[in-house]
């Protein structure tokens, strides 16, 4: 598949507007060509390449709005997919919460594009699957991972004006490294927009260590205990804080941010001073769209947490106009304070206390005080006196990012994290938080 320039896509989206008779119209032009290799027991299961493109068109007579879509972009195909958004408008109901499409947006560029990655080929999916079997094979391990590659563009426009194109590129990796015997595992994930930041052997060394240090776990008692989470597990469990910001779910009581009597914990403080949070579509390593991607409407570098206190909520445009509040692009990326200091620095410093490699299969419990539920998994290992002195068995947990970034003791060194498999792009640290619940022990490695 092509990836259609700036031009390509105007004309698409100039064609799409002069065909629609609606009072309004938007369009949507994406696609995306992903490679990949998937490898497990030390051999390459999957190989490929997989490519795809779409064009959404949205029109609206009124308060009433029909959304087609459709993969061919000749003009008669076009035609036909905004002759049947319009009939689905006429039968649509009345939206009440129906907003008028957003006035000509300025777009400031953002660089979300890499040669490097889009060149991408087979020979260099296969060296990366090849680091890790090799390594993992000299050790007597069982190596699984997963690495895609994609190059992608998007195109916005509408009938006010609005016209948007972009191309973004991005690589994620993931790895998880066994045991024969099923008694040590270890993990690793990584991601980048450059493939020129990404190092398939360092990842791959990072798993390999981690599987061979967790064999013979020790059962530790659940309990509170300070807990050195690394980025991955620190990210996964902030990503529900981050979908969590809306201000319409905070005025009505839905969430961790309401208070009693319909308003909001805007302006309180929440969090540790230390706990800085800002979101930058233009940020040099996770720069995302310059757009939201739902609303067309631009994005600004926000602070969402300055020292410790709630400096910004997400309002959609109906919320925005009911409460007298400027709406602006939802965030497409969160970027966490940090210092200089490596995960080994924050081992360094802990007298006694858990490091946890990964968190998984997390839900949530409720969704007012943002209490969530998960496991450790792949490397969970106890810390005494500055040095990791044996792996212990993994843990349920029972904890709120709202009191963990209440409980930090000490933040390290951010790392980029999400892309293609995450809602966000995030350069998230690895953090010493004390007082992390762990309610119960897991015998999974």
């Amino acid at each position: 598949m092509k990836i259609l320039s700036q031009e390509e896509t105007k004309r698409i989206c100039d064609k799409v507007l002069s065909l629609s008779r609606g009072d309004e119209c938007e369009v949507k032009v994406t696609g995306a060509r992903t490679g990949n290799i998937r490898y497990a027991r030390n051999a390459v299961s999957t190989a490929g390449l997989v490519e795809d493109s779409q064009l959404a068109v949205a029109v609206a007579f009124g308060k009433k709005q029909g959304v087609a879509t459709i993969n061919e972009f000749d003009d008669k195909s076009l035609e036909k997919a905004v002759r049947r958004a319009e009939d689905l408008a006429r039968l649509a109901p009345d939206n009440p919460e129906f907003m008028p499409t957003v006035s000509k947006q300025e777009y400031k560029a953002s660089n979300t594009y890499s040669k490097s990655t889009a060149d991408i080929d087979p020979d260099f999916r296969a060296q990366v699957a090849a680091y890790s079997i090799e390594n993992s094979r000299k050790n007597k391990l069982q190596a699984a991972g997963f690495f895609t590659d994609s190059t992608s563009f998007e195109a916005i426009a509408n009938s006010k004006g609005v016209f948007g194109h972009q191309q973004e590129t991005g690589v994620n990796f993931t790895l998880t490294v066994r045991t024969e015997d099923g008694r040590g595992s270890g993990w690793v994930r990584r991601d980048a927009g450059d493939v020129n930041k990404f190092d398939a052997r360092e990842a791959s060394d990072v798993a390999i260590e981690k599987a061979l240090r967790s064999v013979d776990a020790k059962a530790l008692e659940p309990g509170r205990y300070t807990v050195i989470l690394e980025p991955a597990a620190t990210s996964d469990l902030l990503a529900y804080m981050f979908g969590s910001l809306s201000a319409r779910s905070a005025d009505e009581g839905r969430s961790f941010l309401s208070k009693k009597g319909g308003a909001n914990r805007l302006g309180d403080k929440l969090f540790d001073e230390q706990v800085n949070i800002w979101t930058d579509p233009w940020d040099k390593d996770i720069a995302v769209t310059p757009w939201d991607n739902n609303t067309y409407l631009a994005r600004e570098r926000m602070d969402i947490v300055k020292n410790g206190k709630v400096a910004a909520l997400d309002y959609s445009r109906f919320w925005a106009q009911k409460q007298g509040k400027r709406a602006v692009g939802s965030p497409g990326n969160f970027i966490m304070a940090g210092t200089n200091k490596e995960t080994a620095e924050l081992i360094a410093n802990t007298k006694k206390g858990v490091l946890v490699t990964r968190t998984w299969y997390i839900r949530m419990v409720d969704p007012q005080s943002l209490l969530l539920t998960g496991l450790t998994r792949d490397g969970t290992f106890y810390i005494e006196n500055g040095k990791i002195k044996h792996p212990i068995k993994n843990f349920r947990f029972n904890e709120s990012p709202v009191t963990m970034l209440n409980n930090i003791e000490e933040v390290g060194k951010p790392v980029i994290l999400g892309g293609d498999e995450s809602p966000y792009k995030m350069l998230i640290p690895a953090m010493k938080v004390r007082d992390f619940n762990f309610t119960s022990l897991s015998d999974a490695v």
